[in-house]
């Protein structure tokens, strides 16, 4: 197929993911815009573009984009802020090819950043949570997730032995990532998982994410103007697919039935691969039983199949299907709505041949997904999947 391959990504950067490490979301973007302008050589008045994920810690503000653009230094002809939660990173991505395409600009600083665990207050979702959810006690994801696990192993067949092999792979990851959290990075054994306490049952500690602080991001520019610069590194977004509210206003569906179920697919198709082309998956993974539908949607394995297919499959760095390279956030720790960053930027990483002790063999493309919004009752708001090839 005549896939697009006129946009590319040219540059990473990434901060040290940390608990309450005291900087504020623009002190973290700081850094990686620094980063990024180091590596490629650029100054700030190269960048025309720039696309920043929505965050908790400045959920109150609804200038941040702009403020953002100000602290950076930068003055973008077109400036756009996401809020599709862990979507937001690559949904930036897609959004900045198609501002490139269209000539609105020519190079897009893809930025997402959040010091959420040093946040001052509470940043509140609002929607039906203040009367449906709050009142009894559900105020975050676990609940959530623990209901949709509970679901899971109603229906089909969950292995703990499994989610415990997916926890320690996630784990040993982190253990080569120097930018993981460093409360996180110790070792587990899967008998440390089976054994960590539950915090919504079925679901444990170990199913879960922290919340940290942190930023990543990426530098979007038109394969004309990547070879103007002479930038070196270059790989492309070929597929893309997202969906919102997928069955949401279906009260009789199925709550384990997600959006995967039409973007995996579709994304793949787009981009003329199959599931068994797919060199690694990065996906976003606040808890586990979210890698398991992931895998199941998509089209990995079917339906109630994916404890089989995780217990018979190698998903380390060197195994035949490397899954969150550098720790998922779950082991890396979550940076606040910046999180669904965390596993793309790894994802570039790897396919630029810069993953050092983890670095896959042959990195010719990645799969990256996205969650967003959760629920209560329902399959998450938002599923997005981005197809990237060398």
């Amino acid at each position: 197929m005549n896939k697009k391959r006129d946009v590319a990504i040219v540059a990473y950067g990434e901060t040290k993911i940390e608990f309450r490490g005291g900087k504020s979301a623009y002190d973290l973007a700081s850094e990686v815009f620094a980063q990024i302008l180091e590596k490629t050589g650029l100054v700030p008045g190269d960048i025309d573009g720039l696309a920043v994920s929505e965050t908790m810690s400045e959920t109150h503000n609804p200038f941040y984009s702009v403020y953002m653009a100000e602290m950076l230094g930068i003055t973008p002809r077109w400036n756009q802020v996401t809020g599709l939660g862990g979507c937001s990173a690559i949904a930036n991505v897609a959004r900045a090819a198609s501002a490139i395409r269209e000539g609105y600009c020519e190079t897009v600083l893809v930025l997402a950043a959040d010091a959420q665990s040093s946040m001052r207050g509470t940043a509140e979702q609002g929607a039906q949570r203040h009367e449906f959810q709050y009142p009894t006690g559900l105020k975050g994801p676990v609940g959530v997730f623990g209901l949709m696990t509970q679901r899971y192993r109603h229906l089909y067949d969950l292995k703990d032995e499994a989610l415990a092999k997916l926890a320690v792979t996630q784990r040993n990851h982190a253990l080569l990532n120097e930018n993981a959290c460093e409360k996180l990075r110790k070792p587990i054994t899967e008998a440390d998982y089976l054994t960590s306490k539950y915090v919504s049952d079925p679901l444990r500690m170990l199913d879960s994410v922290m919340v940290c602080d942190g930023a990543n991001g990426v530098l979007v520019t038109s394969a004309k103007n990547a070879k103007r610069l002479n930038l070196k590194k270059a790989i492309y977004p070929t597929a893309y697919s997202e969906i919102t509210s997928y069955k949401s206003f279906d009260f009789t569906a199925e709550i384990i039935d997600t959006g995967f179920s039409v973007v995996g697919p579709e994304a793949l198709r787009k981009a003329g691969m199959g599931v068994k082309d797919v060199r690694m998956l990065q996906a976003y993974d606040d808890f586990l039983i979210a890698l398991m539908l992931v895998m199941e949607q998509v089209g990995f394995c079917g339906p109630g199949e994916a404890s089989e297919y995780i217990l018979s499959h190698d998903f380390s760095f060197a195994g035949d299907l490397p899954l969150n390279t550098g720790g998922g956030q779950i082991s890396a720790g979550q940076a606040g709505l910046a999180g669904g960053g965390t596993n793309f930027v790894e994802a570039v990483r790897q396919m630029f041949e810069e993953g050092g002790a983890r670095q896959i063999p042959n990195p010719v493309n990645a799969m990256v997904t996205g969650i967003g919004m959760i629920p209560y009752g329902r399959n998450w708001g938002v599923s997005n999947v981005l197809i990237l090839e060398q």
